[in-house]
């Protein structure tokens, strides 16, 4: 996958036009790449098979929108797409992505649990449809910090030929990073599934 361009935007709409009944505009694409919305697409041989957009908040974000082109679904390529945003979050230092879905999509909700998706929430009558409104099940995504690097082996030297056992100015205290979360929510108020 690459990052968004305005320039994907027409091509990205299309699909989207095609395979959601209440599908993003151009104007929201547009709106979530001026916003610095983390955008990425999927494509081969010079087509855009899939798009997905990733709204960053402190040390959370939410997907808001995923995509997979009409006749590349069933592939594949909306599961690898979704672990891709979440290696995404994750190498930004997130600990945590939401979404939401539709409670009747049973098969992005499978795709969603395999991928460590966990259901934290309802939200009755969110999506509109043709009769009135579908549930929307709010969903979270731990990502864990990978694990510090190994310290080097006893003896060796830096590259600056000082010994490893030996603190240098400032390294005392440094690379550790407690992280704290309130568990609060983000807003979810623009949230769509793209299973």
């Amino acid at each position: 996958m690459r990052d968004m361009t305005l320039a994907d935007v027409d091509a990205v709409s299309a699909i989207e036009q095609a395979v959601q009944d209440y599908p993003w505009t151009r104007g929201n694409f547009a709106d979530a790449l001026n916003n610095d919305y983390l955008c990425r697409v999927d494509e081969a041989g010079g087509a855009i098979r899939g798009y997905a957009v990733l709204m960053p908040a402190m040390d959370e974000a939410e997907l808001l929108n995923i995509g997979v082109a009409a006749d590349q679904q069933r592939k594949g390529l909306g599961r690898a797409m979704l672990l891709e945003m979440l290696d995404l979050a994750r190498g930004k230092n997130m600990i945590r992505v939401f979404l939401e879905v539709r409670a009747s999509n049973t098969a992005a909700l499978a795709l969603y649990h395999s991928a460590g998706f966990v259901e934290i929430g309802l939200r009755k009558g969110y999506y509109r449809n043709a009769g009135g409104g579908d549930d929307a099940i709010t969903m979270a995504c731990a990502l864990p910090s990978p694990p510090p690097p190994l310290p080097p082996a006893e003896g060796s030297l830096r590259s600056n030929g000082v010994p490893t056992g030996v603190p240098l100015a400032g390294e005392v205290g440094e690379g550790r990073r407690e992280v704290a979360s309130n568990n609060s929510m983000i807003p979810l108020s623009r949230s769509r599934e793209r299973g």
